[in-house]
């Protein structure tokens, strides 16, 4: 009888080791990612010369660029050269200018305009990424050309008031040219001017006499204002720009240009020449022009723009239109503070004009009265002036023109003409004022002489 194999332990089953090639296990491949990262994206970009973006249909970037934000657009366009190539075809298009440019301008309400301006801080930003490799006069010829047909950003094309169209502008402007260096600046200036014809439409308004073009003279204030000069926190920006609209023009012109910019403004919305000329006004009305003229003058001074430089511009300005009310004057001078008050007052003391400095330091104690400024300020800069003239005789006229200043400007109260019961009080009003002050300013002066003995 034969014998029965013994079956082996593994009958049935195959040994990894015999195991047919085609009964074989594989590890199956892992499944591609659907979400890249952004690494992840940048090394995909930097791996071919096309990039992430160039397997998709055009189509279908189009409509990835289509729902993203303004700000989110001009991030992705800092990946890489050829994604900053597909944002900037995006925004060049009708479509997307008609949508995220054109912008009304003419809000009801303050949260809107915050809104308008916003977005247009947005814009800046996306267009100063998208061009960051451009040229300076490539990147300014294609932002202007993107903007140059809203007429709400134009000289003298929208007649809207309240119109926040110049503030908009400002602000893209300062967020597109932050942190570019003065002959960038520069550059920026001059192509500005170009486009807008802003150096001719000055020309016009200061070879005319002021007021004759109240419109022309507004547009000019609110363009120069809110696109060039307030959008600025920082005072050397400021500084510059205003420098750059001051430079080209003479002396005069300069002080015309500057009553333009910073003068005050009436309600009705046209500048006040001759406010100026024929009452006081408040302290507030002269804040912003004299803080324009220290601005000239901050510590990190111009070559060109010194106090001496200075002093032929307040000249002219206070007698612009005509010559101001002068208690106008003193205001403006007690505002621009100690160093150039001083500095105006001394260069008429040098040049012999004892009547115009001995009436002006008597309007500028009455301005310390009114204002509620320290009588001591006004006491050591008469003693300032005092120190000026360098003989006894000198100083002696010098007083004495200052005390028979007071005695003459107090019958010139008396003589005003008084024509009714609200002029009356207001002169009688001036009168106390100019007696309180003078007797305050005199109980200092002496106090200051006598507490050494």
């Amino acid at each position: 009888m034969a014998k029965m194999k013994k079956t082996p332990r593994n009958v049935g089953q195959y040994s990894l080791k015999h195991m047919p090639q085609q009964y074989k296990r594989t590890r199956r491949p892992l499944s591609a990612r659907t979400i890249m990262t952004r690494s992840m994206l940048t090394l995909s970009s930097n791996s071919s010369t096309t990039g992430f973006f160039y397997r998709l249909p055009m189509e279908v970037i189009d409509i990835i660029l289509r729902q993203l934000s303004v700000l989110e657009m001009s991030v992705l366009g800092m990946v890489s050269k050829d994604l900053t190539g597909y944002v900037v075809d995006h925004i060049s298009s009708l479509v997307w200018k008609n949508k995220m440019i054109t912008q009304n301008f003419h809000h009801t309400n303050s949260n809107e305009v915050k809104s308008t301006i916003q977005h247009y801080r947005a814009l800046g930003l996306l267009f100063k990424r998208c061009t960051l490799l451009l040229p300076t006069k490539d990147r300014l010829k294609f932002i202007f050309n993107n903007f140059s047909q809203i007429s709400c950003f134009m000289l003298e094309q929208c007649l809207v008031p309240n119109c926040s169209g110049f503030s908009s502008f400002g602000v893209f402007l300062q967020t597109v040219i932050a942190g570019w260096n003065e002959l960038e600046c520069h550059r920026v200036f001059n192509f500005l001017c170009d486009h807008t014809n802003l150096l001719q439409k000055i020309a016009t308004v200061i070879s005319r006499k002021p007021g004759l073009l109240s419109y022309r003279e507004l547009q000019i204030r609110l363009f120069c204002r809110q696109v060039l000069l307030d959008p600025w926190l920082n005072r050397p920006e400021c500084q510059f720009w205003l420098i750059e609209l001051l430079k080209p023009w003479p002396m005069v012109s300069q002080a015309h240009l500057l009553l333009i910019l910073y003068g005050p403004l009436l309600p009705e919305g046209t500048i006040g020449w001759h406010d100026l000329v024929d009452r006081v006004v408040p302290h507030g009305h002269l804040w912003e022009l004299a803080k324009s003229i220290l601005l000239l003058l901050a510590r990190f001074q111009v070559k060109d723009w010194t106090t001496d430089s200075i002093l032929p511009i307040l000249e002219e300005l206070t007698v612009i239109p005509e010559p101001w009310n002068m208690e106008n004057v003193a205001r403006l001078l007690v505002l621009c503070g100690n160093h150039l008050c001083y500095t105006f007052l001394a260069n008429k003391a040098l040049n012999g004009r004892l009547h115009d400095i001995s009436r002006l330091i008597v309007f500028i104690i009455m301005v310390c009265e009114k204002d509620g400024y320290h009588m001591n300020w006004a006491v050591r800069l008469v003693h300032q002036i005092y120190q000026v003239f360098t003989t006894a005789v000198e100083k002696l006229y010098f007083i004495q023109s200052l005390e028979g200043m007071f005695s003459k400007i107090t019958r010139e109260f008396f003589e005003l003409p008084v024509t009714g019961e609200i002029q009356e009080r207001e002169t009688f009003q001036m009168l106390c004022v100019l007696l309180d002050s003078s007797a305050r300013f005199h109980a200092k002066f002496l106090h200051m002489f006598l507490k050494d003995e």
